[in-house]
């Protein structure tokens, strides 16, 4: 049994999204790449055919990657406990001389680092979870040892 993948509703829709897009408008334009290719005649020295063929394979193979995750994703609700740090939050930390930063724990499907989507098996992530406003975290980083305060959690 693989690991459940965590996902917001945002997430569920945005991958359901691609996925439309990708089966449809892009499995057709393909589709009609790898027609046109194949009407040049000799396929051996067609790099139109080949090229289409690979992006073929990249295509199905997102395909594929999309329905896994959406097959054992689970969807995450806001629970009535918006005291605890749990996959779905909002939180505010401030790192010793450093500027707040707000991040939002998703699961690793959903991650997106550089606009504010850590994992919740990050190790930011896990120093979080179950954490509350004003407790300190901590975790090993590449630097060494990071501490930050909990400022806010939504």
């Amino acid at each position: 049994m693989s690991q459940p993948n965590y996902l917001t509703p945002e997430g569920e829709a945005k991958l359901q999204a691609e996925l439309e897009e990708l089966k449809g408008p892009r499995r057709e334009e393909l589709a009609q790449r790898l027609r046109s290719a194949i009407q040049m005649g000799d396929l051996s020295e067609n790099a139109d055919y080949h090229k289409a063929k690979e992006d073929q394979g990249f295509l199905e193979g997102r395909i594929k990657e999309i329905e896994a995750i959406l097959r054992n994703s689970v969807l995450i609700e806001k629970t009535g406990n918006a005291g605890v740090i749990t996959i779905g939050s909002h939180v505010t930390i401030q790192e010793e001389g450093f500027d707040p930063e707000t991040y939002h724990l998703v699961g690793p499907a959903e991650a997106d680092p550089r606009n504010g989507k850590i994992s919740h098996e990050s190790p930011i992530g896990r120093a979080l979870m179950d954490k509350r406003v004003g407790e300190i975290a901590e975790t090993e980083a590449p630097g060494g040892k990071i501490k930050f305060k909990i400022i806010k959690i939504e």
